[in-house]
């Protein structure tokens, strides 16, 4: 099949596309279609007529060769190793038919270092979409594979959802924080993943709502964790865990600097900025973990031009904890 490219918004690499993959079987579709009684399921209904209206072909996608990765390993110099991983996965499907395999992996480490942000830069890489899963704020165990349709206010899960509202056969899907997820006697809310991870029976997978086989088997599983003990252990033994540590300082140094040009190049306003911040600006965000140095970057650029000035000063960032402002009536 012809080849196409195709660009994500945002996303630095140009990406062919490989082929397009049939996510679902339209018959299937048809037949549950006709079997449903007459002024019932609406839902349901409505859900068969989307997925027949969109047809079953989605694009898979991969890199055309092992694309230059520099930058990301600049981006996120304490992901090393997970890299690395992407990159040999990424090595085998140059030059054949393949399309791009990724074992799923678990990424182990405290909050704030950076895992959700490694895995939105590795759906840019890799040219594809990236829905995320938080566990942490889960309601019901049907949250990934749907709850089934007689039930009031039932809806199918969020990987028929990426799957089959989603342009892509491979996207990723981020399980986040899947150590807080929270496990009752009538349902397990990670049970779905012991068929998804693994290739083979993900290739027919049953969303509860639907009914109706789905091809996960392209799926980019990442999952991230802070403690490992909460998981079970089949799952454990499906996935690639890396221990992700803290930057060191000097990383930490070398990504705030980074992101002060990201945001610098990023806004109309940057250009009053000079192209780098200060040493002492760099120590003060070096103390803060990834994911709070841009909202501590946006803080001092504020306070800097309510200042009057075009260059970071040391009293333009936030405290450290004190990012929460309260709000109410004084007393």
């Amino acid at each position: 099949m012809e080849s196409h490219s195709l660009v994500p918004q945002g996303s630095p690499f140009r990406l062919p596309i490989a082929r397009m993959r049939s996510v679902f079987q339209t018959d299937e579709v048809e037949r549950r279609l006709a079997k449903l009684p007459e002024r019932e399921h609406e839902s349901l209904r409505s859900t068969y007529q989307r997925m027949l209206e969109r047809g079953p072909e989605r694009f898979q996608v991969k890199p055309a060769g092992v694309p230059d990765m520099s930058s990301l390993y600049d981006d996120l110099p304490n992901f090393t190793k997970v890299l690395d991983d992407v990159k040999r996965h990424v090595a085998l499907s140059q030059d054949c038919r393949d399309g791009l395999e990724v074992t799923p992996m678990l990424l182990l480490g405290p909050p704030g270092i950076g895992k959700t942000h490694f895995a939105r830069q590795l759906a840019g890489l890799l040219g594809t979409g990236m829905n995320l899963v938080p566990m942490s704020s889960m309601t019901a165990g049907w949250l990934l594979s749907g709850s089934a349709s007689q039930w009031k206010g039932a809806k199918p899960g969020k990987v028929f959802e990426a799957l089959v509202d989603g342009q892509y056969a491979n996207p990723v899907i981020v399980v986040d924080e899947i150590d807080k997820a929270s496990s009752d006697a009538q349902y397990d809310p990670l049970g779905a993943l012991y068929s998804l991870l693994e290739h083979d029976t993900a290739q027919a997978f049953v969303d509860e709502f639907a009914e109706v086989a789905i091809d996960a088997s392209q799926v980019i599983w990442i999952t991230t964790a802070n403690d490992e003990r909460g998981i079970p252990d089949p799952i454990l033994n499906r996935m690639n865990v890396f221990e992700v540590p803290a930057p060191s300082r000097e990383q930490a140094r070398a990504i705030a600097r980074r992101l002060y040009q990201s945001i610098r190049a990023g806004h109309g306003w940057g250009e009053r900025f000079p192209p780098d911040a200060a040493d002492e600006v760099l120590d003060l965000l070096a103390e803060l973990a990834p994911r709070e140095m841009r909202r501590a970057l946006m803080t001092g650029f504020g306070n800097a031009r309510l200042g009057g000035r075009d260059a970071l000063e040391p009293h333009d960032l936030p405290r450290a904890g004190g990012n929460r402002s309260r709000v109410g009536f004084l007393q």
